[in-house]
Order: structure tokens, then C-alpha cells, then sequence
């Protein structure tokens, strides 16, 4: 039986001044710092073997804070596969493999919702000028984009691939997996996952800094808390 803990970045700045954030790169608040130490010493006890992360800011600190509550001497170590530096992707791993390392992949896969014009708007402002009802579909819906941004199911469409491809063959094969990113992108993971219909996606919510525990037994997920 192997575990996937899914969770979403502890506080941002603009989570506190409610401001609509997508792919803009913000850091945590104090606060936010605080949930990532709760959080990890949450699953302290968990055997995590790898780690993936978004590209953003918020989802990377949240991971390595929490990670950094492990009292077994385990080090988390990112991989920037992904980084268009080539001396990153090469020098920055470790060789050989130290025994002690988890591995942490960063990814665009997993970011958050692109906003699109929404972004840096406060969401009391949006809410004014477009009207509650136009607001919460913009928000909340499946299908429907706010201007030059992301559905919910276009976030998945880069989401679910990942999930497949790189997260899932890892937890057939028995290992642990933390997953940090954001609340969109995890809200589409967990549509698939629990097989949510349109309605059930409109009512979920991922709050900050808080584990999400699955139990996989290699064909189905199963919600634990």
C-alpha cells in the first residue's frame, strides 16, 4: 500500500490580501511558514520517497519547510530537470546518490490556475465590476475561463498527464509521494482521483497548508483525511 499526501502551499501574501494570483510568483507570509511546520510535522512519520512540486514560489517553500520538520535525517533535494540551464540540470545533482535524499522534481505541470486578466486584480474589485454570479463561475466552474486564462479543465489537461505519467508509475511501484502545489491544480487532481462530477468540483475546496492522505492499493485511491 503505498501513500499520496497532496498538498497545497501554506499562506501567500496575496492568499492574505485576496488578490487573484495564478501563475504570478509570490512568497509565503509568516503565517503560511507556520502551516508548512504544522503540516510537516503532520507526516514526519511517513516514508516519503519523492517529491513534485510546481515551478512557484509558495509551493517549493511550503514543500522543503515541511519537509525540513523530519526528524529521520532525510534531505530533500531539488531536481531542476525542468530548468533551462544546463549546468543546473547537471551540476546540481548529486553523484553519487547520497541515501539519505529525496528527491524533489519541480514542474509547470503543477502550477496554479493561469488566471489570465484576473491576475494581481483584488477579488473584491473583480467581484464589483462583473457581478458575484459571473465571479463565481470565473472561480469555481469547470469549463469556463476567466479572460485569456485557464479552466479548471484546462488546468487539467497538464495536471492529469503529469499524474499519470510520472506520479502514479511511482506509487504502483510502492513509493510514498508528496505532491505540493496549489488549489486548482490539486482541485483537478483530486476530480480525478475521487471522480467527481461538475457539481462536486464546484462545492470542493483545498485549504491552505493542510495534508491530504490517499491510500493507493495499485488500482484505486482512497481518501484517508
Amino acid at each position: 500500500m503505498a501513500q499520496l499526501i497532496l498538498m497545497r502551499h501554506g499562506q501567500s501574501m496575496w492568499n492574505a490580501s485576496e488578490r487573484f494570483t495564478g501563475w504570478v510568483d509570490v512568497p509565503l507570509t509568516p503565517h503560511g511558514i507556520e502551516q508548512a511546520i504544522e503540516a510537516g510535522k503532520a507526516f514526519a512519520e511517513i516514508d516519503i520517497n519523492e517529491v513534485h512540486v510546481s515551478a512557484l514560489s509558495r509551493a517549493r517553500m511550503t514543500a522543503l519547510i515541511a519537509l525540513a520538520q523530519r526528524t529521520d535525517g532525510r534531505t530533500p533535494i531539488i531536481m531542476h530537470n525542468e530548468n533551462p540551464m544546463e549546468k543546473m540540470r547537471t551540476w546540481s545533482k548529486p553523484d553519487p546518490w547520497p541515501e539519505e535524499a529525496i528527491p524533489v522534481y519541480v514542474t509547470t505541470s503543477l502550477n496554479e490556475r493561469m488566471y489570465g486578466d484576473l491576475q494581481c486584480q483584488y477579488k473584491e474589485d473583480v467581484k464589483a465590476e462583473h457581478g458575484d454570479d459571473l465571479f463565481l463561475t470565473w472561480r469555481r466552474s469547470l469549463k469556463t475561463p476567466p479572460p485569456n486564462g485557464e479552466s479548471l479543465s484546462m488546468c487539467a489537461q497538464r495536471t492529469i498527464p503529469y499524474l499519470e505519467t510520472n506520479i502514479i508509475p511511482s506509487l504502483k511501484q510502492g513509493k510514498n509521494v508528496l505532491v505540493a502545489a496549489h488549489g486548482n491544480s490539486l482541485r483537478s487532481i483530486i476530480m480525478s482521483l475521487e471522480k467527481l462530477d461538475t457539481t462536486e468540483v464546484i462545492d470542493l475546496e483545498v485549504p491552505t497548508g493542510t495534508p491530504i492522505l490517499f491510500d493507493f492499493d495499485g488500482t484505486d485511491f482512497t481518501r484517508k483525511h
